[in-house]
């Protein structure tokens, strides 16, 4: 991941506010530690910071077409760069980038090209024969993107709110799947598909086609010029990724390039079951593993860099992003500089554990699409920014269009949990996948309970933050919780403790409007509580909160865990437990 940051239309272009920019700019190094850019041009200026994975040696930022008239700074991967410039037979590429086909598709489509990525992107392009410019991110929000207003009339974009927010009056994120033009003088959306509607699907499931649009989505991901791994948490959607790419590794250009023995990497704490099972997984498809441990007082540690990093106080995507971060900085010291991860689908299978009490499949794909419309805010957000804070770049097959459109146009009776036919959560992803003659992964792994990353890394890690932030916010604050926070005001000790650092890193209005709210029991949307009176009384981001359906579920009015009956011969095989890292070929999950 790359970081941009763009001041468009200001009223001052002096040397002093090119140093301003370029001060901002340096914000962003963390993502791009390669190489910097800047592009000034009267009152806009551009600027890059560089994370080379394609194209090392000449794909430095920003890009120009043939005549330098457009402009173009780019966070990104254009999986189909390749298809894309056979199209463009009268147009010469200045360098080898993937990103290098969008000012030239600019200047042979207009604004109308957007579509024709199949990729994840944040971009401004500038056209200077008019001065005018627009804005893109990618379809799910993959990228993280944000979108300023200066009191002088300028527009600013960032990466990270950290480039604009100390600038900007006001400033907010940029909606995924939309465009921003100059010449409109607004927001479109460019992304469209079918499910967006809600409309419930009727296709047939078909298992084979699931397959094939899924190693398809994995494959492409594979483009790379510099040595890469997979996030392996000994899941089902982090050993999927890992298994495709193992087996698919051999015949691609990075293969060739690196060798055919792929790498993973996992993260836990000492004896926490993600790292059995990844170890698990990994001698199964023989790569070469790194496994890290971290304790929970490394997790706290941490915590201040990770809201600054990750920017949230959301409770569930810091307890996530810790252990991704730490990871992070691990891959990136052993030279590793893209993942592969497994974010997305749970969102797009109905994977968390409050999806058992879907009440009917209308409901269910209801609530799919409200996750993958929230995404941006939680598991991609996560992802893209616990690892950008190293130079480092995921990417997320589960998420790609192509995929997305197979998998969201399926009869959602077919996804719906039935203990009685023996299908678990994610059953017609993990149908798909269980080939006998040639299988990608054991039985058991296939079928394991879904198991959401804090969770997996070790279930004393949350009850840890739990205490820690206990020490640190007493009864009295939080009486005083609706007073000093009115807007989504915490309601536990955690999401208070979080918040005082957050408040204290981003102290403007508009950075606390960028945070999600409102009540979740596992991870759900708060639409979905209503599926079970019970879990009103139960509301933790935690999987283990769901009553009546976790194997270890608690209830945090109790002591302990409370065993649900469940056949085990229906979930998973095995002594123990094991977790599944819901976070993309990572160890780490969603």
């Amino acid at each position: 991941m790359c970081g941009i940051l763009a001041v468009l239309g200001c009223s001052d272009d002096s040397q002093a506010k090119r140093v301003r920019v370029l001060e901002l700019s340096r914000r962003l190094k963390h993502r791009g530690p390669d190489w910097s850019g800047m592009y000034q041009h009267g009152d806009c200026f551009l600027s890059h910071q560089r994370l080379a994975i394609v194209d090392p040696t000449s794909g430095d930022q920003p890009l120009y077409n043939e005549d330098k008239a457009i402009v173009v700074t780019v966070n990104g991967e254009i999986y189909n760069h390749e298809e894309l410039r056979k199209g463009l037979p009268n147009h010469r590429f200045r360098t080898g980038s993937d990103c290098d086909v969008i000012a030239h598709l600019y200047e042979e489509h207009g604004e109308d090209f957007v579509d024709m990525l199949d990729g994840m992107f944040s971009f401004v392009l500038l056209d200077t024969r008019d001065d005018s410019f627009i804005v893109a991110r990618d379809a799910i929000g993959i990228t993280s993107l944000y979108i300023g207003w200066g009191l002088d009339g300028s527009i600013w974009i960032a990466s990270e709110m950290k480039g604009l927010n100390d600038d900007c009056e006001h400033f907010e994120y940029f909606p995924p799947g939309h465009l921003y033009s100059s010449k409109q003088g607004g927001f479109r959306r460019w992304y469209n598909p079918k499910w967006m509607s809600e409309t419930i699907p009727s296709t047939p499931y078909d298992p084979l086609v699931l397959r094939r649009a899924f190693e398809n989505a994995v494959i492409k991901r594979l483009m790379t010029d510099v040595p890469f791994g997979v996030l392996l948490s000994g899941g089902l959607d982090s050993s999927l990724v890992a298994s495709i790419t193992a087996r698919h590794l051999t015949a691609t250009k990075a293969g060739k390039q690196w060798g055919p023995q792929l790498h993973s990497f996992c993260v836990g704490l000492e004896g926490s079951p993600d790292l059995k099972a990844a170890r698990e997984v990994a001698d199964y498809l023989g790569t070469i593993h790194h496994e890290f441990h971290f304790t929970v007082q490394d997790g706290i540690d941490a915590i201040e860099d990770v809201i600054y990093h990750v920017e949230t106080h959301d409770v569930t995507t810091i307890r996530a992003s810790t252990p991704m971060f730490l990871l992070s900085r691990k891959i990136k010291s052993l030279g590793v500089k893209m993942v592969i991860s497994g974010e997305g689908s749970d969102e797009i299978f109905g994977g968390y554990l409050y999806f058992h009490k879907a009440p009917n499949k209308e409901e269910f794909h209801r609530e799919t699409c409200r996750k993958i419309n929230a995404l941006h805010q939680y598991d991609c957000l996560r992802a893209n920014k616990s690892t950008s804070a190293w130079g480092l770049e995921a990417r997320v097959p589960f998420l790609d269009k192509e995929f997305i459109n197979v998998a969201m146009d399926i009869d959602p009776e077919w996804k719906m949990i039935d203990k009685s036919q023996g299908r678990i959560e994610k059953w017609i992803l993990r149908r798909a996948f269980d080939d006998e003659e040639r299988p990608y992964l054991p039985k058991h792994i296939l079928y394991r309970q879904k198991e959401q990353f804090s969770d997996g890394v070790g279930y004393s890690w949350i009850d840890g933050l739990k205490a820690h932030a206990a020490e640190n916010v007493t009864d009295k604050m939080m009486l005083q919780a609706a007073h000093i926070y009115p807007h989504n005001t915490p309601t536990s000790k955690e999401a208070y403790y979080y918040r005082m650092i957050f408040e204290r890193l981003f102290p403007q209005n508009s950075a606390t409007l960028t945070v999600p709210g409102g009540a979740s029991i596992a991870c759900s949307t708060a639409k979905a509580i209503e599926w079970d009176s019970n879990w009103s009384n139960n509301l933790d981001p935690s999987g283990r909160s769901a009553l009546g359906v976790h194997v270890l579920a608690y209830d945090p009015k109790l002591p302990g865990p409370i065993p649900v009956s469940i056949s085990p011969a229906k979930i998973m095989t095995g002594v123990q437990r094991m977790v599944e890292l819901d976070v993309p070929s990572v160890a780490i999950q969603t």
